[in-house]
């Protein structure tokens, strides 16, 4: 893989991503051009990214990619890169990274600013993506030359599912892992659910702002608190009805995917538990107000809510094998690619980060033959060992649909 020799703006500035021309948002024309019928009946538009610049993004000091419509390998030792090329994929289309919460953590050591360009095709129109953030300045995203003012704009327009090694964590950790997966991907889907989840958010951060700055219940407005809590209750439970409906449906799409890759019986479920859909929610939210003061900070409320995984009426967490678990948690990112395919009307980007390393025999064929029955469009794949994914690839007769990427540490002489 050569460096990339074409500079799109000038050494040592990210100036060139924000002196161009604002247009119109793209989300007006994206979620209702560009559609083909597929089989099944379905209608769902044909997405792939053609081209990828980064500059100064972690490890990756300039790069230009132009990838295969089908199947795309990031080959090479660990540490080159394979990851970040994907985040940076995750970078464009949504926003923002999947795996750093500081925008800054993304920018190569001893570098000033990062960006990104990305080249999306929907049929015949194609639809230039730009990312870019300088030290001590705000992060500039773009489309078309439409810079967003705000992350929401970009939602759903590009969507992609990430399957990487540590999304085991939506099992193993708390149940905010949980809530943000589920909440991530309905927000894709559901504008509305997206701006009451955020005026709930605002609320809530209102609401232990004054509660942690009371010293005492003397010093609470009470009145603030009653017009915080007047706007955060119907919230709530509008909130928690949406997910609940959504947990509904992706959970028949999950038990699927789960009996699919396992061939195993056992009954998988996935449930959704909140306490705004209980009659009595009012009432116990507003008797946690002294828990609330005491503790400064809002203890009840939907934004304590959790997802149930469940095998064979057991918690996955605690009697599930780890090949369960892995099976599990696939099974859960299928699902999600279904459903944002189908809410969206277009079929995502699938990044599959290492994975094959961690499935066994039966896991791996399963899934290569979902690449191989065109269950995806675009497929892009890291992995340490070039040889075992050619014959993965060859054994599915994919191989000459696929591009293979082969990083190498001298490509990357300024990586941390």
């Amino acid at each position: 893989m050569q460096e990339n020799k074409k500079r799109f703006y000038p050494k040592g500035s990210a100036n060139f991503f924000m002196a161009s021309t604002p247009s119109v948002s793209p989300a007006f024309r994206i979620r209702t051009k560009n559609l083909v019928m597929l089989p099944f009946f379905k209608i769902f538009a044909l997405m792939y990214l053609e081209s990828l610049v980064l500059r100064h993004f972690k490890n990756h000091q300039q790069q230009e990619l132009h990838f295969s419509k089908r199947i795309n390998c990031l080959v090479g030792m660990n540490g080159v890169g394979k990851t970040n090329l994907l985040d940076a994929i995750h970078y464009c289309c949504i926003g923002k990274s999947a795996f750093n919460s500081l925008d800054t953590q993304n920018i190569q050591h001893g570098e000033q600013f990062f960006s990104l360009k990305a080249s999306v095709r929907k049929q015949e129109e194609i639809f230039e993506i730009i990312c870019a953030l300088q030290q001590g300045k705000s992060k500039v995203l773009k489309c078309n030359q439409y810079e967003y003012t705000r992350l929401s704009e970009h939602f759903g327009l590009f969507p992609l599912v990430l399957i990487c090694p540590d999304d085991t964590d939506l099992i193993r950790e708390g149940s905010d892992y949980r809530r943000k997966f589920f909440d991530f991907t309905l927000a894709q889907m559901n504008a509305t659910f997206l701006g009451y989840l955020y005026t709930y958010s605002n609320l809530l951060k209102s609401r232990n702002a004054h509660l942690k700055q009371a010293n005492e219940a003397a010093q609470i407005d009470w009145a603030l608190l009653d017009t915080y809590d007047a706007q955060m209750l119907p919230l709530a439970r509008q909130i928690a009805k949406m997910r609940r409906d959504f947990c509904q449906e992706i959970s028949k799409v999950f038990a699927e995917n789960y009996a699919f890759l396992t061939e195993e019986r056992e009954q998988t479920t996935l449930t959704y538990q909140s306490e705004a859909l209980n009659t009595d929610f009012e009432q116990r939210y507003r008797a946690h107000l002294q828990q609330d003061i005491f503790l400064k900070r809002t203890d009840f409320g939907v934004h304590k809510d959790d997802f149930k995984f469940e095998i064979g009426g057991h918690s996955i967490k605690k009697f599930g094998s780890q090949g369960q678990q892995k099976s599990y948690i696939i099974a859960l990112k299928l699902a999600q690619f279904k459903l944002l395919q189908k809410h969206l009307k277009v079929t995502p980007l699938l990044l599959l980060d290492d994975i094959f390393d961690k499935l066994d025999s039966i896991r791996t064929a399963k899934l290569l033959s979902l690449l191989s029955d065109d269950t995806f469009t675009q497929v892009f794949i890291t992995d340490a060992n070039p040889k075992r994914i050619t014959e993965l690839l060859r054994s599915v007769c994919l191989i000459d649909w696929a591009e293979i990427f082969e990083l190498s540490q001298a490509e990357n002489l300024s990586a941390q």
